[in-house]
């Protein structure tokens, strides 16, 4: 008869060590949850009373709109069309313009509507771009993701 070469017993874990302390101490439980109700509280008050929502840039007329498609091939590609049809670029690794094309992507397909249905690229005189379709509520501000990620939109669009 052959002997168990190892004698200890199963691993089980356990909500408690065996000295009965709690892994995770009593209180910062009760702060995570406190934390979680009163952020919720906020957010229902806030929506309850039709509060003025906050982070909204400030409103500027507008000094351009360009209409494009943006048409994506794969997980990184993008493909951007002009209004007419027109290739502007065709990009295998599309960085920031795909994350913007897969965002509207996802929204179009969650209210039924073709991907590649043109997007308005909104610039306004304060210097601030957008891109907005005009389908959706989709509206992405292209400034507040930093210089470089509005520049590769100026780029493809020329503007100076």
């Amino acid at each position: 008869m052959t002997t168990d070469p190892n004698p200890q017993k199963p691993f089980t874990p356990k909500f408690k060590r065996e000295d009965a302390n709690d892994m995770i101490p009593i209180g910062l439980v009760r702060g995570m949850f406190a934390l979680a109700l009163a952020s919720l509280g906020l957010a229902a008050y806030a929506s309850v009373t039709d509060r003025e929502r906050a982070a909204i840039p400030a409103p500027a007329p507008v000094v351009q709109t360009w209409t494009i498609s943006l048409v994506g091939n794969d997980a990184q590609a993008v493909t951007v069309l002009d209004a007419n049809g027109e290739m502007l670029a065709d990009m295998a690794h599309g960085g920031f313009v795909t994350v913007i094309q897969n965002g509207l992507m996802t929204m179009r397909r969650r209210h039924g509507i073709d991907p590649a249905l043109p997007l308005q690229i909104v610039q306004f005189e304060n210097g601030r771009l957008a891109a907005i379709d005009p389908l959706t509520d989709y509206r992405v501000e292209l400034t507040q993701f930093g210089r470089d990620n509005q520049a590769a939109f100026e780029r493809l669009l020329n503007i100076q």
